[in-house]
Formats: structure tokens, sequence, C-alpha cells
């Protein structure tokens, strides 16, 4: 226990650190060799946590997915597949809006870091093509189906990952990187999305 508590202090330093250069010098000019001295850690310590200075940033966001896979798996099996999908994105948006101060910071920073920095934007979009693939899998699961024989899945995953982007997106577009508000108008845009898709087709 006090051993994972160490592990969790000491990559929660790396971040902390990583974001702060990055927002103050920028991600590209950025180095490894300053995120460690920033911590009076040694590169050997920080490639034990990160496989690139990306993962710093990327992996952060990374947790939120599994708190979304977890939610769709515990949605009821009866459910439509797109009310389930908006429903685990709102526990999504539950645990970024009720996260402490350090980590709500922490939210701040990771996604004003990644709007500012096409690389990361890069980065981000395969991390969501690959958090789709096992999106994907659950649909398809409670469809019933195999979605190497059935794209409905795909296509389902696909409508609602675009519309979460398109809803994060418009927040950096306006500026909004708080966590309560991001989730509160994420949760407003997808809601739209839901409720408009029937005058849509």
């Amino acid at each position: 226990m006090r051993r994972e508590l160490k592990k969790l202090r000491t990559r929660t330093a790396l971040v902390d650190a990583a974001l702060e250069l990055f927002l103050e010098k920028g991600y590209e000019a950025t180095t490894i060799d300053e995120i460690v001295a920033a911590v009076q850690m040694s590169q050997r310590t920080f490639f034990r946590y990160f496989a690139t200075k990306e993962d710093v940033v990327t992996g952060f966001l990374a947790e939120y997915d599994e708190v979304m896979k977890e939610a769709l798996a515990a949605r009821p099996p009866g459910e439509r597949p797109l009310t389930a999908l908006y429903e685990s994105l709102r526990a999504v948006l539950a645990a970024i809006a009720e996260s402490e101060p350090e980590a709500a910071a922490r939210f701040r920073r990771v996604r004003q870091v990644i709007e500012a920095n096409p690389p990361l934007v890069a980065a981000q979009m395969a991390r969501h093509a690959a958090a789709e693939g096992e999106l994907v899998t659950l649909v398809a699961g409670r469809l019933g189906t195999d979605p190497a024989d059935d794209v409905r899945p795909r296509l389902i995953v696909a409508f609602h990952t675009a519309a979460a982007r398109v809803a994060f997106e418009d927040c950096a577009r306006h500026g909004v990187w708080e966590p309560a508000q991001v989730a509160a108008r994420v949760e407003a845009v997808m809601k739209r999305a839901r409720d408009e898709l029937p005058r849509w087709i």
C-alpha cells in the first residue's frame, strides 16, 4: 500500500511538473531533462512511468476511458445503445465535475495543453480511436451481434464519440476550462445531439 502511494505521488509530481513547463515554455520546447530536473528525479524514473513526453498528457485522460467502460458495462441490458453511451458519459462528466481541487487543476491544464498543441490533438485522436474499439465491443455485446459482420455498433459509437468531441472542442473554442463548467457544457451539447437526432434523419 505504501509503495503504491509512493508510485502515485511520483507519477503525479512528474505530471504536474510537465504541465507547468508545457504551459510556461510550450510543449515542443520542453525537454524530458527539464521535467525531471523540476522534481529532482532521473530520466530513468520518468521512463518507468511514461514511454514518451506525449504520454504524460494523454495518459491522464485515459483514466476517464476506464470510467466510461465500467459505466457502460453496468448499464441495464435492455437500454438502447445510444442512451447507454449517453448515460455512461454522464458518469465520466460527474467524475470530472466532482474532482478534488488538485485533480481539477490538473484536468484544466491538460485540456489547455492539448488544445494548444496539434501533435497532442493528433495523439488524443489516436487514443480516442483505441477507446472506441473497446466501446464497439461492449455495444455489440448489448446488441447480441458481431462487430466484424454488423456495422451498427461502430456507427453508434462513432456518432456518440463525434458528438462528444464536438462538445469538448466547443468548450475550448469558448475558453471554458474549469472541470465543472466543461462537464455541464458537454452534457448540454450531448443532450441536444440526442434530442435532435430524430429530426436529422
